[in-house]
């Protein structure tokens, strides 16, 4: 189920850089707010945060690292995440994957730090997601139509960051994949010890066995962040358009 993400995120980017057919005329700034959580885990561990508006992030366990998720707390788990639909490609290189899956050595899935993502802050931007997503996948070759309201529905969700502030790993004896090295470029700035393999022998991907994280989650005017969460007060910038 592979989606042809690079078409979905040129379209999302021109969405979001012209206002969906408006002119940028002006910037001004606001006071936006963002949720902080932090923690650390390690290989086949999983940390589970309640962040609100009936949401927890998580970061699920893999055999190959974590993958990081937002679901609704206390029902049972939809298809899909809120983190996954929002982030496209779907099925494929993501940043939501702290892992070694599609060819990316344990250096490579740490040097890519940060990471940015995007997610649904509630159910009802949820469903139009889900249903655009649908849509989306009706057809072999979707419309142009369909192509346009999921570019749309991502672009107006609000954005995330993943930070490693540390890592422990064995480094993979590989060369680096193409894909990692477009993206993998930040590791001598994070922070990480080596470690060696418990045989004594390397892999070809090797393995993050620990990591430390700050999650950062941009609120929507309307969120209720939960009690336990650390929430920020930043300036930002906010876009003037001039409609043609």
């Amino acid at each position: 189920m592979r989606v042809r993400f690079s078409t979905v995120w040129v379209m999302v980017g021109v969405l979001i850089a012209t206002g969906q057919g408006n002119m940028a005329r002006a910037e001004k700034t606001a006071i936006c707010t963002r949720a902080v959580v932090e923690g650390e885990v390690r290989a086949g561990q999983g940390f589970v945060k309640v962040i609100g508006n009936g949401l927890e992030v998580m970061l699920e366990p893999l055999a190959s690292g974590w993958i990081l998720r937002v679901l609704p707390v206390g029902v049972a788990r939809p298809e899909h995440d809120y983190a996954e639909l929002a982030s496209p490609p779907y099925r494929s290189v993501s940043p939501l994957l702290i892992s070694t899956d599609f060819s990316f050595r344990a250096q490579d899935a740490v040097g890519w730090n940060p990471r940015h993502f995007r997610f649904a802050a509630d159910k009802a931007m949820f469903a139009e997601l889900s249903e655009a997503y649908a849509e989306y996948r009706r057809t072999s070759v979707p419309s142009e139509a369909a192509m346009n309201k999921l570019a749309a529905l991502v672009g107006r969700t609000p954005e995330g960051t993943v930070q490693l502030l540390d890592a422990h790993l064995v480094p993979g004896t590989g060369d680096q994949a193409k894909m990692a090295s477009a993206v993998a470029a930040h590791f001598s700035m994070t922070a990480h010890s080596l470690e060696r393999p418990a045989d004594g022998k390397g892999t070809v991907l090797g393995a993050i066995t620990w990591i430390r994280f700050r999650i950062s989650l941009e609120l929507p005017e309307g969120f209720r962040a939960d009690r336990g969460v650390v929430v920020e007060r930043h300036a930002c910038l906010k876009a003037t358009f001039l409609a043609k």
